[in-house]
């Protein structure tokens, strides 16, 4: 006679929790953080058609870490949830804690009642229309929602990326600053991080309607140097031109990020 076989709820719950950290650690980490003119997101990725960084609807961006197909879905639904609601109500009314809500909630029955968790960690970030009203929502892989004030960080080595850049954190600091801690803390003290392998974005309050911007690979370099930026950001991917620089292979969507 076969015994039926069981597995307690704490334990399968636990297992899970562990699958989903587990392979979240791998993707390469990301920071988020306030500055002078809004939010930045700085994250590790040399892939230049994969981007863990996007915009979702005028001042909201999305930020994931983990398994990209999966979290790329999540974005996708989440500028179809936007851009329905702005349609049928107002845009003023499409915010991001709502959308970290709508986020929390979906991954959270996904954690709970299917039997693989999504892989990902996510970001939901709004720049508001004066200092000290941006706002920051991290959600994690079973749906818990943390509301950032100052900073966070995604993906892997996260907590001590999160105390490199609380110690080098400051009120109101200049978005090169900001970009050089974000670096800093991202790398680390064994490793270098070239402008090539980031990808930087800043939710920018004084950018009009649509405040997300791509940060150049150009840009990045100056911010970093020290040098006076000239600006060649962009609203969208595609807008940026000249010939592309060698890179290494591209992930595949499937692929931990």
């Amino acid at each position: 006679m076969t015994m039926p076989f069981y597995v307690a709820p704490e334990q399968f719950m636990k297992d899970k929790a562990d699958f989903a950290r587990k392979n979240i650690a791998r993707g390469r980490p990301l920071v988020a953080t306030v500055y002078a003119r809004g939010v930045l997101i700085c994250s590790e990725n040399p892939s230049r058609s994969l981007h863990k960084v996007s915009e979702i609807y005028d001042r909201i961006a999305f930020a994931g870490v983990g398994k990209y197909n999966e979290f790329d879905q999540l974005r996708v639904s989440g500028v179809q949830h936007a851009d329905i609601k702005g349609y049928q109500f107002s845009r003023e009314d499409v915010d991001a804690r709502s959308l970290a809500n709508l986020y929390a909630r979906y991954m959270g029955n996904v954690f709970t009642h299917e039997m693989k968790p999504l892989e990902v960690e996510i970001l939901v970030a709004e720049v508001g229309p004066n200092p000290g009203e941006d706002q920051i929502f991290h959600i994690l892989y079973d749906g818990t929602v943390v509301d950032e004030d100052r900073f966070t960080a995604l993906g892997g080595e996260a907590e001590a990326i999160t105390g490199r850049l609380a110690r080098a954190y400051r009120a109101d600091w200049p978005l090169a600053e900001a970009l050089t801690a974000s670096v800093s803390a991202l790398k680390g003290q064994e490793r270098q991080l070239s402008p090539h392998e980031l990808e930087v974005a800043v939710l920018d309050r004084g950018n009009g309607r649509r405040a997300f911007r791509r940060v150049l690979e150009a840009e990045v370099s100056e911010l970093l140097s020290g040098e006076r930026p000239r600006r060649r950001g962009s609203k969208d991917a595609a807008d940026q031109s000249g010939a592309p620089e060698p890179s290494a292979p591209e992930p595949s969507s499937t692929e931990t990020v």
